[in-house]
């Protein structure tokens, strides 16, 4: 839904991101296309949530805005607020799920980049596989091993 650059609405000021809540419900409403009444009513029923200022005045953020956006296109499409709300809920949902998956492949990206040459195998003395620190070398072994084949029984 929203993206860093404000979704559209051009930059936002220094030091905000989308969901900053900067936005007094007079201009969140005009920059939603809807009247004011509409967000409180949004507000109560929990599709949107805006911040609070020390006063309990509502700030809405570019992502509230958004949101009210996306409300108003999903009504004029015919869906009751009660299945806006679930659509808003899972979309949150998908979002806060990408964000934590992103978070867990950078973490493995780090461990991964932090531990190179971690699993390094080598032939042991007896033939069997020896795992090896990083960085290690197998001792070298001057033993001298004679093979002699097995001859057959004479006839």
């Amino acid at each position: 839904m929203a993206e860093r650059s404000g979704g559209g609405f051009g930059q936002l000021p220094e030091g905000t991101t989308p969901e900053t809540p900067i936005f007094p419900i007079a201009i969140a409403a005009e920059l939603a296309g809807m009247h004011p009444q509409t967000l409180r009513q949004y507000d109560r029923l929990g599709l949107v949530s805006p911040g609070r200022t020390a006063g309990q005045s509502r700030r809405y953020s570019m992502r509230n805005v958004l949101q009210l956006r996306e409300i108003a296109a999903l009504s004029a499409e015919g869906l009751n607020l009660e299945g806006i709300r679930r659509i808003l809920d899972l979309e949150n949902r998908v979002a806060s799920l990408t964000e934590r998956v992103r978070e867990l492949e950078g973490a493995l990206a780090d461990e991964l980049l932090n531990r190179p040459g971690r699993r390094v195998f080598a032939a042991g003395v007896q033939g069997d596989v020896v795992s090896l620190r990083a960085g290690a070398r197998v001792k070298k072994s001057n033993q001298l091993i004679v093979w002699r084949p097995l001859r057959p029984p004479a006839e």
